[in-house]
């Protein structure tokens, strides 16, 4: 606990050198670990399904679920099963993962060694954005750290469990944060979406059962395993647990991040971290989980964030970015970016994506100067356009678009 933060993630941050595994041994680091290793691997999965760890990459997936579904798999090449977590942090206004790498990497790798020994996995890869150069340097360092200790490579800790674990750096692509693309991608080849099913647990890395994890979802393992899923279940909320690390931009006095309990609201976000709205002007907006997010107005201010409530209003808590809109800010400006970003980042392979997205761009520019009347006659058109892309689509981002756009039609269609 740090203030009104509740700190899983990012307890050491502050408290210890990034580069120095000593030190984070010093305040109980490696212990977990060591735990774990004498534990059988069913019951560690057992503790994280208890503990109802839901991925922090966004779609909020019990972790423990894949880990099952993972370490039970039969696919084609059964015998070896791989490990990755997805660092390719590339959401707009989203820097958690960031801030975990840069200063506790030691937490993440315990994390991934204790999920990989949980599935049988030999082999496992961190794939970091390429231009996030002090996390690249840093995690690379830890794991220097951890094989000199011998806590990776052949016989960790004296068991049995073996582990080889290395970087891999992203080429830019926002759409290798979507996982399939991502494998593709570490597989060395063009960052395409794959169509699933099958989906990694059975058919992943090169064919074998493959787990896939956020930084942030593997920061939390250790203090599972160590405290129990028990007591992990008394913090946050019934259907979403434990802590969620939020990165907050846009018009406050203090950007940057915090990592809270799940339920806090939206308006504590703001006036107790974000120390309230700058230069006393008026809230009218957030984009909730970057640009595959949603848009939000006032009515939303005191909804739990959890993945369950803000379904129920038609948004999503996704990343934990949340971008804050004062009253002066533009809608219809801010939507222009978002669709321009779309259009940019898509890949071209499947027809509904490369053409829809060029075709949401050139109608919203169509309205750029008109009436209100005419740019909300349009944002319906819009929507109904994004909803064809969203079915036709390959892959995530293709579905993207009309999440933005239908959350505007229902929150703030009068200020686009």
């Amino acid at each position: 606990m740090k203030g009104n933060e509740y700190r899983i993630a990012l307890k050491n941050v502050g408290r210890i050198n990034p580069a120095n595994l000593d030190e984070y041994e010093a305040v109980g680091g490696i212990a977990t670990l060591r735990y774990s290793l004498l534990m059988t691997p069913a019951k560690i999965i057992d503790e994280l399904t208890r503990a109802n760890l839901r991925g922090r990459g966004g779609a909020g997936y019990p972790a423990g679920l894949k880990e099952r579904y993972t370490s039970e798999s039969s696919g084609s090449r059964s015998e070896r099963r791989y490990i990755v977590c997805n660092a390719d942090e590339g959401e707009p206004g989203t820097f958690k993962d960031r801030v975990i790498m840069e200063n506790d990497p030691h937490l993440l790798v315990e994390g991934i060694i204790i999920a990989a020994y949980a599935i049988g996995a030999s082999r496992g890869y961190i794939y970091i954005r390429g231009e996030y150069y002090p996390s690249i340097e840093r995690v690379k360092r830890a794991l220097q750290s951890y094989y000199d200790k011998g806590y990776l490579g052949g016989n960790i800790l004296g068991s049995n469990f073996s582990l080889e674990l290395s970087v891999k750096l992203g080429a830019g692509s926002y759409l290798c944060g979507e996982e399939l693309t991502l494998l593709e991608s570490l597989e060395g080849k063009r960052g395409y979406p794959r169509i699933k099913p099958p989906f990694p647990a059975e058919h992943g890395l090169w064919g074998a059962p493959t787990l896939i994890n956020n930084v942030e979802t593997f920061a939390h393992i250790p203090y599972i395993i160590e405290k129990g899923a028990e007591h992990y279940l008394t913090i946050g909320t019934k259907g979403s647990p434990g802590t969620k690390i939020f990165t907050l931009s846009g018009d406050i006095n203090r950007p940057g991040y915090c990592e809270t309990e799940m339920g806090i609201t939206l308006r504590e976000l703001i006036e107790d971290f974000g120390q309230g709205m700058r230069d006393g002007k008026k809230f009218k907006a957030a984009l909730l989980g970057g640009a595959a997010g949603t848009f939000v107005n006032k009515t939303v201010l005191d909804t739990f964030m959890t993945y369950d409530n803000l379904k129920k209003k038609g948004a999503v808590l996704g990343s934990g970015a949340v971008m804050v809109l004062a009253g002066d800010r533009s809608i219809y400006d801010m939507s222009v970016s978002i669709l321009e970003f779309f259009r940019h980042e898509s890949c071209g392979k499947c027809v509904p994506c490369r053409v829809g997205t060029r075709l949401l761009t050139d109608m919203i520019a169509e309205v750029g100067n008109k009436k209100k009347s005419a740019r909300q006659e349009m944002l319906g058109r819009m929507v109904d356009e994004a909803r064809f892309m969203a079915a036709a689509s390959l892959c995530p981002l293709g579905q993207s678009p009309v999440m933005s756009l239908e959350s505007l039609m229902r929150y703030l269609k009068k200020d686009f």
